[in-house]
Parts: structure tokens; sequence; C-alpha cells
């Protein structure tokens, strides 16, 4: 089966770009020329030299043993929480600042949740000299203060989304209101495999290099490039897009999904999509989200900022809807108590969403001595006033 993106952007079923009038001189913009400029060798040239001189790529594949030997596997860690800005978001918006200087755009807009894709964005900004507004929800402003303190360090103009939950999806509905109003002199740096194409498949592109380096990096541990699992938490999904990329036709490398339960899958306070959702428009996109039986959205919830989304990336609800990846929904209390078990084993705080794919090793079944990665999308500067509420309960957890 071919997982790659049609002429008219869609992936299977799902996909395409259903927006409003005002929009298409946009979007056809991106869809006309994204590839033709990130093939140029120039664009390759200085994407490459941001990446290992400014981000600091290719990040580490570590092999955790002590975790390793608690879940009877060798788990490597894809080290993304060491990048620049501290997590993979920065590979997309180094791509998309570069596409958008060539389009000869003089703003950027953003949408963020957890706030990392904000800070990367503004990171950007503020190395290309480009005006940055970033919408974030307001719930997420205060839970994310580090972030959106750092969004302003680097220039950023962050602006509230009150409307809804004030969380994600609404952050993203302002931004698309704004990318409206300012057709001629503003792209939208989209910060997941999100939205109309060409954005899903462009940000896929951009990420990829996360399984790339996999590929180069795996064979010195095991001889092979291949594992026998790869696992990514999946809000939107970029950096499960990034981490599965370059295994999506290997079909004995198993794909596994780690989506946000909330409370409980059928608390009515969960963000499990896939299990959730139903097919319907999202922000441009057909794709499988949480709604009502006549199409009202249904409100997610995470105790994660980057999970809390009532949709799911075009690619990801073709992976799901065809079998090739399996999803694994995990509660927030599962998602905190294996953020510990990896600070105490591993000297390592991940971000909350990264912490949702660790979880899932408790519930999935698995060879003793299999080969697992898992993308460490994230670093946990940005929660610790979240896991400072469960330092007690977790003291002792190891």
């Amino acid at each position: 089966m071919n997982y790659a993106v049609d002429s008219k952007g869609f992936y299977g079923i799902f996909g395409g770009a259903y927006i409003p009038e005002m929009l298409q001189y946009n979007v056809e913009q991106l869809r006309s020329e994204y590839l033709k400029i990130i093939h140029e060798p120039a664009f390759q040239s200085e994407f490459n030299y941001l990446l290992k001189h400014y981000v600091g790529r290719p990040s580490p594949l570590y092999e955790a043993k002590r975790l390793s030997d608690k879940y009877k596997a060798r788990i490597f860690l894809k080290r993304e929480d060491l990048n620049h800005t501290g997590a993979h978001k920065i590979n997309n918006t180094i791509g998309q600042i570069l596409l958008a200087e060539r389009l000869g755009k003089k703003r950027i807009i953003a949408e963020t949740g957890a706030g990392q894709h904000g800070v990367a964005t503004a990171t950007v900004c503020a190395l290309k000299n480009l005006e940055c507004v970033v919408y974030m929800g307001s719930v997420d402003i205060e839970r994310q203060a580090p972030n959106v303190a750092r969004m302003r360090m680097l220039g950023a103009r962050v602006v509230p989304a009150t409307s809804g939950s004030q969380t994600l999806k609404d952050a993203t509905n302002e931004a698309i209101r704004d990318w409206i109003q300012h057709p001629e002199d503003t792209h939208y740096i989209i910060g997941s495999v999100v939205g109309p194409h060409p954005y899903p498949d462009m940000v896929a592109r951009f990420q990829s290099v996360i399984s790339a380096e996999i590929r180069e990096q795996l064979p010195e541990y095991t001889g092979s490039p291949d594992p026998d699992t790869i696992m990514a938490c999946v809000g939107g999904g970029s950096n499960a897009a990034g981490t599965f990329y370059h295994y999506l036709d290997k079909e004995k490398v198993r794909l596994v999904a780690v989506e946000a339960a909330g409370e409980g899958i059928h608390s009515g306070r969960s963000a499990a999509t896939s299990i959730l959702g139903s097919v319907g428009i999202i922000h441009g996109s057909k794709t499988l989200l949480m709604q009502t039986a006549d199409g009202q959205i249904i409100e997610p919830h995470s105790i994660s900022a980057g999970l809390d989304y009532p949709g799911i990336g075009p690619l990801h609800a073709h992976l799901i809807r065809t079998g090739r990846a399996e999803v694994i929904a995990i509660t927030d209390e599962e998602a905190v108590k294996a953020a510990f078990v990896l600070t105490r084993l591993e000297g390592i705080i991940p971000a909350l969403e990264s912490a949702h794919a660790l979880a899932a090793l408790d519930q999935m079944q698995y060879r003793p001595g299999e080969n697992i990665v898992i993308c460490l999308s994230g670093r946990g500067d940005k929660d610790l006033a979240t896991y400072m509420k469960y330092l007690d309960t977790y003291e002792s957890i190891v």
C-alpha cells in the first residue's frame, strides 16, 4: 500500500484542502511552489546547514539501559529533547521559515499548544528578523508560562485565544482568521501534520530527518537500520510522522501511535481521537475528529497541552484506519507516572507529551529483547509545575 500523499493531497480518503475562498490564494501558492522550492540545492544546503550548526543535529539515539532492564527489551530514545529550543518542532520551523523567505513573506503567524512550536517559530523569526505573532489558548498560556516568557523574550507577540476550550483548537482557529485577513504578506507556520494540503505532507517532510537519522544510527547498536517497533505520541502528530516516515513501507516494523486518554477514554474528558473520533473536517482537512452526531466539535482534554486536540493528522488517520499503525491511549496519571520512571531511571525529564509514549510500554505485548525506538519529542522543563504536584505521590517510584 502507498502511504504517500497523492496529487490532490489525500492519504486514502483523508486529507485534501477544505478551505474558504479567502484562503485559496495562500494555499494554492504553497501547493504549487513547496516541492520545487524545498528540492532546490540552495534550499537544501541552507536547511541542512542550520539543522547541523544551529539546531544541533543529528540528535542522539540513546540506549536507555536501566529502562531496558525494567521492560526486558532494548529501548532506544531518539533524543529530540536535545535540539535547540528543546523539542522536534524546530525541524519544521527551520524549513518553513526558509520557504516563507523564498515566497517573499515578511510576517509569520503560528498556533501553539504546549508552547514548543511557538518557541520554535519565535526562534526562527528572530534568526531571520521577521515579525512573529503566536496564537495560544488562554488555558495553555497559564499552564505553559515558561514557554510564553521565552516567546516574548524572542520578540514574538503572544495573542490569547479566549473562545471554546481556550486550548490548541481555538488557537488554530484564531491563526486561520488572521491568515484570511493578511493573505499577501503573511505565512502561517502550522506546527503539526494537520491543516489543508500541502501542510501535512510538507511538515512530515521537514520532520522526516528524525527517521532518516534513526536508520543511520541504529545499525551501530543492532546491525540493522530497522527496529522491531517504533513509538511516538500523537496529537496532531508531527513527531510521529517524522519518526515513522522512512518506515512507512517497511511492513515488518511495527508503528505505535500513542494518544492521550485524559481522565479515561470514555470519561468525557479525553483526547483519544482515533478511538472516539469519526470522519469529518477540521482546520481545512478531512480526518478523524471528536464530534457530535451533528458535527459539532467535542472539546478534548489532556494534561498535556500538546496532545489536547480533537483531531489527528490525515496521514495518521490513514495509517490507523488501514491497520498500518496501532493506537494505544494513555491517561493523565499513567503519563505522569511514566515521566517519573524515566527521570529516576535515566536522569532524563521528558515532556508530558513524550511521557505518553513511554507509558505505552506498560500496555504493549512484545518479545523479550525486542528492539524498540521511542521518540522523546521534547524535554520536561515546561511541565515542571505540573510534575511538582505529583512529587509526593511518586517520590519512591523506583
